[in-house]
């Protein structure tokens, strides 16, 4: 930490006249994202992507070259009939394409909505439906899901060599080699939108979550301060820009600082990821815990080869475990910080790498300057140190927010100056935040509050376990008892007397109370797309099997 800026007085000396000084436009006066993030960073030949095809060619394109590339897409869906504030779609792999699509759709002033390439038809016509996308980019592999869609919006098809186009779409490639790359950005305010994302939906039907222009601002604090990204790193962001994480940080965030992002079209594999790091230089890397955990799975051997190159490595998406961070300091010589965020607010609290704080393993660090959280009870009051509550974003307090609610649906989280995010957390003295699960997760036994993380995380500091996701079930004694879904490494096998060595374990690691006293053996456990474990429906499934 020697040499950064101390949280404090970042904290203290925050003002968002300051960050809207760093960018190219005003938000009450006039701004443009693709201007923001690659039109300004033109003219001295700047790598603005590195990207891996999945046969493994590297390509290196300059912010000319994606300048080149979004003015031909603008005009392109200029002439497709898109106007600025209407919404594109993109449902692509990482490929130049893709970015190309997100930097010609901002610079025309519309609207840029992820599909996730493993959505199937039901998931994305419910998006296209609520946001009314004009135009949906895609690539063959997935452009027979929408032949499923009802009142599909017209289609632009990124075609292979041998490839034939379906009636009525629009040739993609052919119609960027024909465009014009002149194209005038359309300037915009801060609070029109730029992205159009969507909830996980893992409680319910996925809501829109309109994100404006203002939250540029958030963007780029959170490169800065918490990724800590410098002008020289190598900033590899490995998460699908079909989510949050992925498109406001893999592709928004970087090129926001004119600093290049980087992207791998090949599956993930701990393998392959330890090639691309090794092959590219890559100092600075971002994911999420199940990624990391792989990486864990794959063993220090494999490790070896990059211990030590990399500088700096951020967490997000669901908690980072303790023992993921001890192995990390030991087997690739990285500090790999917790960060907390959501799809509606962005990141907003972090273990900063770019600022100097107190990191405690286990802990989602400390609200990230321009932000003000707080600690509610049911009631709404604000709880002090070591007092179980839900994590809150004050509104007054935190000018960086940007989230006001979601798209043609009610907000009840957004209530008496607050947004509640609706993850159960406790300041700690030291005010960090650390977390204990969703509300919906936290385990109430023998009248005992107890967080999953906590379990989870004990249960993966065993050799035997890769993964382990953890439950409340019904008990009629203790009101719950704690249920573990454990994935064994290769070289164990399930048996009565392991269950019983896990149980121990934890009991000893954690608590008395908080040991899982029921452990099933899987080979799966159920994950979004994002990758975030899917509690709700193993609970479901035990209070099922129990009624039955």
């Amino acid at each position: 930490m020697t040499g950064l800026p101390r949280y404090e007085d970042a904290v203290a000396d925050f003002r968002v006249e300051d960050e809207i000084a760093r960018l190219d436009g005003d938000p009450a006066t006039g701004i443009n994202a693709y201007v923001e993030c690659c039109g300004r960073h033109t003219g001295e030949n700047r790598l603005a992507l590195r990207a891996i095809s999945t046969g493994g060619e590297l390509r290196l394109f300059s912010f000319d070259d994606l300048a080149d590339m979004s003015g031909r897409v603008a005009n392109l869906l200029k002439d497709a009939g898109v106007r600025p504030g209407d919404v594109v779609a993109g449902m692509l792999p990482r490929i130049s394409e893709l970015i190309a699509l997100i930097l010609g759709t901002w610079r025309l002033g519309a609207v840029y909505q992820p599909l996730f390439t493993a959505f199937g038809p039901k998931a994305i016509e419910h998006r296209l439906g609520y946001s009314g996308a004009k135009l949906v980019v895609t690539n063959p592999a997935n452009r027979g899901k929408l032949d499923e869609i009802e009142n599909c919006p017209p289609i632009a098809t990124i075609l292979r060599p041998g490839d034939t186009l379906p009636q009525g779409d629009i040739d993609f490639r052919a119609a960027l080699a024909s465009a014009s790359p002149d194209s005038e950005p359309v300037m915009r305010k801060g609070d029109d939108l730029f992205m159009m994302m969507s909830t996980s939906g893992t409680t319910g039907p996925p809501k829109g979550v309109p994100v404006p222009l203002d939250a540029l601002l958030a963007f780029g604090v959170y490169m800065r301060d918490a990724i800590g990204l410098r002008p020289d790193d190598v900033f590899w962001n490995i998460a699908d820009p079909g989510w949050a994480y992925g498109l406001y940080y893999a592709i928004a965030g970087p090129l926001l600082l004119g600093i290049a992002t980087t992207f791998n079209e090949g599956a993930f594999n701990a393998r392959n990821t330890y090639d691309v790091i090794e092959r590219l230089g890559v100092t600075s890397l971002a994911g999420s815990p199940t990624a990391f955990r792989l990486l864990l799975a794959e063993g220090p051997e494999a490790a070896a080869r990059i211990k030590g190159r990399l500088r700096v490595v951020s967490s997000a998406g669901e908690p980072l475990n303790p023992e993921v961070i001890r192995w990390f300091d030991a087997h690739l010589a990285a500090p790999i910080h917790d960060h907390y965020g959501q799809t509606e607010n962005g990141m907003m609290v972090n273990n900063h790498h770019g600022l100097s704080h107190s990191v405690r393993a286990g802990s989602a660090g400390f609200a990230m300057p321009g932000y003000r959280v707080a600690v509610l009870d049911e009631a709404g009051n604000e709880l002090g140190p070591n007092q179980p509550g839900i994590l809150a974003v004050d509104i007054a307090n935190s000018p960086l927010r940007w989230f006001d609610g979601y798209h043609q649906a009610e907000t009840p989280a957004i209530a008496g100056g607050y947004y509640r995010t609706g993850d159960t957390v406790e300041y700690e003295p030291d005010g960090s935040v650390s977390f204990i699960g969703r509300a919906d997760d936290v385990i109430t036994s023998s009248g005992y509050r107890i967080g999953p993380f906590d379990v989870e995380s004990a249960l993966i500091e065993h050799p035997a376990v890769n993964e382990a996701a953890v439950v409340g079930v019904p008990d009629p004694r203790r009101t719950e008892i704690v249920k573990a879904f454990v994935i064994l490494a290769p070289a164990y096998r399930g048996s009565p007397e392991l269950a019983e060595e896990l149980a121990q374990h934890v009991r000893k690691r954690l608590s008395a109370h908080a040991y899982p006293r029921e452990i099933d053996f899987v080979a799966e456990l159920p994950k979004t797309p994002s990758g975030k474990i899917q509690r709700f429906l193993l609970r479901k499934a035990e209070v099922d099997k129990r009624q039955g």
